[in-house]
């Protein structure tokens, strides 16, 4: 027996009769050989650490743009505190680690840079529209590995698609991910305004911080325990209705205070000018983009607009910037 099947045991005797057993996993698009060693989600889990697009998040925004400073969250930080989050309400509810981590990791390696103002500008220029959470999908079937895609599992590949507010995951480690992910954003965002002198823990209303907590760390503590109280032993992942209302107004709180605020946000008017001119741009001059691009219009059928999309979304925000000033700011003349 292998180290994989001793572990696909232990996984039938330990886990949750609501869990997703790895054994029945439904598979992959193309079929592999299995791993000796590791089960199918971990393989995915790692197949999506060690991918292009997951070391890009690093550079792309996350609430700030390009902020001045080292502890402000970036895509990439945003995306281990959710895996972390899933982790651990995963392992108390006896659950698929494996399973949530991967979907985790993978939820928002299609995100544009400039966080959702990038996403905004691509979607307005775009015939059929942008969503980042269709983008990451995009990346691990088709865009990773020069076109090859990760072949993934049908499981995270559902946990990623579903992970937005209105998405409806399959599985339970699919809809933890989709808790933790508000979980994570909230309460980071809140702690990255303070940092950023836009909020104070005084301003947050009394009645979220008499419920939830007057810290980071109490809010975190207090959410995720909510969440596995409400969700042991059950088919579903739920919050309690009292804290689920209450998370609905601390995130309607930062939509007015953080994420409209017009001096948190006074570069985004520039960051979706910066994203649509080189959209424009690219569909004007497509045999600038890159060799790998053309190949998935002759070799897939992909139109031009979809390709710029893809090779806009998987832009650092740095690069971003820096292919801008080389495509339109004029350079000093030298010999």
């Amino acid at each position: 027996m292998t180290i994989r099947e001793k572990t696909e045991e232990q996984e039938l005797k330990f886990f949750s009769p609501y869990a997703s057993y790895s054994r029945y996993s439904r598979g992959r698009d193309l079929e592999e050989v299995p791993c000796d060693i590791r089960t199918e989600y971990q393989r995915d889990r790692d197949r999506i650490l060690h991918s292009k697009s997951f070391r890009r998040m690093k550079q792309k925004t996350q609430v700030f743009l390009i902020p001045e400073g080292d502890h402000y969250r970036t895509r990439l930080t945003h995306t281990l505190e959710v895996a972390q989050l899933a982790r651990t309400i995963a392992k108390a509810l006896r659950l698929n680690e494996d399973l949530a981590d991967a979907i985790a990791l993978g939820h928002d390696l299609g995100h544009t840079p400039f966080g959702h103002a990038g996403e905004r500008a691509l979607n307005e220029v775009c015939q059929d529209g942008f969503r980042h959470y269709e983008q990451s999908v995009r990346v691990v079937e088709v865009l990773e590995k020069k076109g090859k895609g990760l072949n993934l599992t049908w499981e995270v590949r559902d946990g990623i698609r579903n992970h937005r507010t209105a998405g409806k995951p399959h599985t339970l480690e699919g809809q933890i991910v989709r808790y933790c992910d508000k979980i994570a954003y909230i309460n980071h965002d809140i702690d990255d305004a303070e940092r950023a002198g836009i909020l104070t823990e005084e301003d947050i209303p009394e009645e979220c911080r008499q419920m939830i907590g007057n810290t980071t760390r109490q809010r975190l503590n207090t959410l995720i325990h909510d969440v596995v109280v409400n969700s042991e032993d059950r088919d579903h992942i739920s919050m309690s209705e009292d804290m689920e209302h209450m998370m609905a107004e601390l995130r309607a709180f930062m939509f007015r205070r953080v994420y409209h605020n017009k001096i948190a946000k006074r570069e985004e008017d520039k960051a979706v000018k910066l994203i649509q001119d080189l959209f424009h741009f690219y569909q004007e001059h497509p045999d600038l983009l890159p060799v790998g691009y053309h190949l998935l219009r002759e070799e897939r059928g992909e139109s031009l607009e979809r390709v710029v999309c893809d090779y806009i979304a998987g832009m650092t925000d740095s690069f971003a910037i820096n292919k801008y000033k080389e495509l339109f700011i004029p350079k000093s003349w030298h010999m």
